[in-house]
């Protein structure tokens, strides 16, 4: 089976001592073909020798013969059977001849260039993959160029970010007093100016710091 194992080698073994059956994989999408159940004689037969030992008893000697003939012609059977379902499964592949891989031919096979997809992408598929990809590009660009923070104050200079400085709860745009403790807001505080030099004076202040000058 040598020039099968290029087919082979991507396949589940479903098997059981009733039969065979193997499930095959596309080498790129991994879709997959079941290959038909083809029965295992010596399991159906190994089945009746255990029934009738389960009816009539004393046959359990028997029943391990039965399994031993089948561990025995086991390995064959099996290779023929796989043999057969690969036979079978490569009627639903194509093998691409540049790299060798069997891929299913409704998803992965570009039939009007007779190779796989991945060695030769169908032009419309791709033109809309690159649209689709320059599209997304050009979202991002656009969207990193736009400034969403330039109506952000950060340095709370933004009246309606204001908070009370004494309990320091926010305050609304144009609020005179604070609504959880009343204090005068810097909307009603007046502002003040130095007696001397006239330079702006903060409410807590009381000598200019500009000259110095008590007011």
């Amino acid at each position: 089976m040598s020039n099968l194992i290029q087919f082979v080698a991507n396949y589940d073994d479903l098997s059981t001592d009733k039969g065979y059956q193997f499930k095959f994989h596309c080498d790129q999408c991994r879709n997959g073909y079941m290959s038909r159940f083809q029965p295992n004689a010596m399991g159906i037969a190994g089945s009746l020798l255990s029934a009738a030992s389960s009816l009539f008893g004393g046959l359990g000697g028997v029943e391990n013969a039965a399994y031993q003939i089948q561990r025995a012609v086991g390995g064959k059977a099996h290779d023929t059977a796989l043999e057969a379902a690969v036979a079978e499964g490569k009627q639903h592949f194509k093998q691409c001849t540049r790299c060798g891989h069997w891929v299913c031919p409704d998803v992965c096979w570009n039939a009007s260039a007779g190779l796989c997809e991945a060695c030769a992408p169908d032009e419309q598929e791709e033109l809309r993959a690159q649209q689709a990809q320059a599209t997304s590009e050009q979202i991002r660009t656009k969207t990193r160029e736009q400034d969403y923070t330039k109506n952000l104050d950060f340095l709370n200079r933004n009246p309606a970010l204001l908070q009370c400085a004494n309990c320091h709860t926010t305050l609304a745009a144009g609020q005179k007093f604070c609504p959880s403790c009343g204090t005068a807001t810097a909307a009603q505080t007046q502002e003040r100016h130095c007696t001397g030099c006239g330079e702006t004076l903060k409410p807590d202040q009381k000598f200019c710091p500009g000259c110095g000058t008590k007011n």
